[in-house]
This record gives structure tokens, C-alpha cells and sequence, in this order.
């Protein structure tokens, strides 16, 4: 596929971008500002206020042109995506974090990207606002236990300057045609934050579109990962999530054990990290929303145009020290799995 960097002709330019308010939310005023001042489309934003502690919304939203919806209570962010979303008619819709500021152009290039109908999702080069040379996400790999992290995280942008399909776009800043966010039904409200991205890009490669990474749509971002419990909760359930809808049957059985082995190592982890109790939460949480489980999983199942077997390749069987530090002896570990892939792998 070849790369332009403007909507072509006939491409319409308009394009509907959320962005979600919580807590403090101190570089609301620059993210917002950006995407409205945005060059080469015409960017309408709806401003989602999930519990804010800003009161100054109607202000800014005033500013720059803003629409503000207020549901009375924080939908996470699927929910507030999903609302926010709903609002809109643009062809295009845009993810954008409030913490995170669009380049002039950033919009317009990933509207060029996602106008080509084999193109499901469109992601930023996502760099680090105290570092804007630095890599915060060039697309989001995905392991074969379904765990995701930020590619590319502290690398130099220069070393990712080609466009190319990734397993996931960063949520940070990212474009589809409204026709695709139809299709795929939005995010899960249940996931209620984080993986959404990861699971929506997943389902748009089972639909038979790429996932591509736009490396001149550029997005600083003021990134901070943070491990309290909450999130760690939110992250590993969510993960559970994800491999038990869209995984495949013939992939789950041929995981089943290295699945239910990293869940006893993933509880010894948390267990001396401290969130223990979160991990067992997640796991409970699933039993007790198993026919939402299986309601899930037939819907996406039925759903998929693509079968695991065209996708794996995608997959990647080491993690990233970086940011998923490891405990002494992981290296043979994971030494181990991807050994035990590569022989299961071709039985897809």
C-alpha cells in the first residue's frame, strides 16, 4: 500500500474526534487546542467529561468550538469513547488522548491512511512529550499470551520512520472510517479501560483490514505507566478478556497450558508485588460473567473473516524488558514457549 500524506480527491476531510476528561487533566487545554487547530480536515470535538475535577469545561469547550457531553458518571474509556462517538457523523473518527497533542498534520495523514478501504485503523507515531525524538508507541505488539505494550517505547523515532502493519494502534491517537467503527460495534463497555485498543485492532485484522502505523502523523504525548493495583486489575483481567473471545478454539486448545501457566506465575508476581488480591478479583470476575464470556466470544467468533492461522505472524513470542520487567530466570522461560510455538504453530 503506498503511503500519501493528504486526504486525496474525493476524500471528505471531516473528521469526529473524542477525547475524554478525568481528574485533573492538566494538558487539556493544549490537546484540545490542537486537534481543533488542525490542518488538512475539518476536526469536530466532542469532549466526553467522565469525572473531571476542572471546572472549567463549558469554558473551554466554549474556546475552541468543543461539543461537552456530561453522563453524570465516569463510563471508563470505552464507555466515554462509545458515547462520544455516537454523537458524530463524520466519515472518520479519531481517538485522541488528553494528554496527548497532535502535530497540525497528524490528523489529515492518518485520514489519508484509513480512506484506503484495505485499511481498518490508522495509528500516530506516538512520541514522549519530554522527548519528542523519543518513540512512546509505534503500534502495540501483541504476545501470544495476549499481553500488549507501547512498541517501541524509549527508542529513537528516527529508527521508526517507515509505515507498516502492527498487531495494535495505540489509542493514544488514531483514525478509522466511521463505516469500520460500525462494523466492529465500537469498544466492549465491559473492558471499561485498557486493551480496548488492542482488541478492537485485533478484531479488525479478523475482519480482513490491516492495522496501519503512520509514521509522519505525529502525537507527543505526556506518558506516565504507572503499576498501582487498580490498573494492574483492569489490565490482566482485560487481557483474560480478550484471548477468551478472540482467540480461536483450535488456538485456545493448542495455549491452554502455557495459558494457565503464566496465570499461576502472573499470580505469583502480583502476589509479591502487592496486588495479589486484584489478580484474583479478575480471575473471579470472569467466573462470574461467564455467559457474558461466551456471548462475547460467539458474537466475535462469528464475526471474523480471518482465521488465527493468517494472523500469527503478527504475534510475537518475547516481551519487552523495557517495560514489562522480568523476574530472574524468565529468559529460559520464554526461551521455552516460543520453542513449544513453533512446534505447535503449524497445527493451526
Amino acid at each position: 500500500m503506498s503511503e500519501t500524506t493528504e486526504p486525496g480527491p474525493g476524500v471528505d476531510r471531516d473528521v469526529d474526534v473524542v477525547m475524554l476528561a478525568y481528574g485533573d487533566e492538566p494538558y487539556l487545554d493544549e490537546a484540545m487546542s490542537a486537534v481543533v487547530a488542525s490542518a488538512g480536515v475539518r476536526a469536530h470535538l466532542t469532549l466526553v467529561d467522565n469525572g473531571t475535577t476542572r471546572g472549567d469545561l463549558d469554558e473551554l469547550c466554549a474556546r475552541t468550538g468543543a461539543t461537552l457531553l456530561r453522563p453524570g458518571r465516569n463510563l471508563g474509556f470505552t464507555g466515554g469513547v462509545n458515547r462520544g462517538l455516537a454523537e458524530g457523523r463524520s466519515p472518520y473518527v479519531a481517538l485522541v488522548n488528553s494528554d496527548a497533542i497532535v502535530a497540525p498534520d497528524a490528523l489529515a495523514r492518518l485520514v489519508a491512511v484509513a480512506a484506503d478501504p484495505a485499511v481498518g485503523i490508522a495509528s500516530g507515531d506516538v512520541r514522549l512529550a519530554d522527548d519528542p525524538q523519543t518513540m512512546n508507541s509505534a503500534g502495540n505488539p501483541l504476545h501470544v499470551l495476549g499481553l500488549s505494550w507501547a512498541g517501541g517505547l524509549g527508542e529513537p523515532a528516527t529508527s521508526h520512520s517507515e509505515p507498516g502493519d502492527v498487531a495494535s494502534a495505540s489509542g493514544a491517537g488514531l483514525v478509522l472510517r466511521r463505516e469500520v467503527w460500525h462494523l466492529l460495534r465500537g469498544f466492549p463497555e465491559e473492558f471499561f479501560a485498557y486493551q480496548e485498543d488492542l482488541e478492537l485492532s485485533w478484531r479488525t485484522w479478523q475482519a480482513g483490514m490491516r492495522v496501519r502505523y503512520v509514521p509522519d502523523a505525529v502525537v507527543v504525548h505526556y506518558y506516565a505507566f504507572g503499576r498501582h493495583a487498580s490498573k494492574m486489575y483492569l489490565l490482566e483481567r482485560n487481557r483474560l478478556l480478550f484471548v477468551l473471545t478472540t482467540y480461536g478454539a483450535r488456538t485456545l486448545a493448542l495455549l491452554a497450558l502455557p495459558l494457565l501457566a503464566f496465570e499461576l506465575a502472573m499470580l505469583v508476581v502480583a502476589t509479591a508485588q502487592g496486588w495479589g488480591r486484584q489478580k484474583l478479583r479478575g480471575w473471579w470476575w470472569v467466573l462470574r460473567h461467564a455467559a457474558w464470556v461466551r456471548s462475547r466470544r460467539r458474537w466475535v467468533q462469528q464475526q471474523r473473516a480471518v482465521p488465527d492461522r493468517d494472523l500469527v505472524q503478527l504475534w510475537v513470542t518475547r516481551f519487552d524488558p523495557a517495560v514489562l520487567p522480568l523476574p530472574p530466570g524468565a529468559g529460559i522461560l520464554q526461551s521455552a514457549l516460543a520453542g513449544y510455538w513453533r512446534a505447535v504453530r503449524p497445527l493451526l
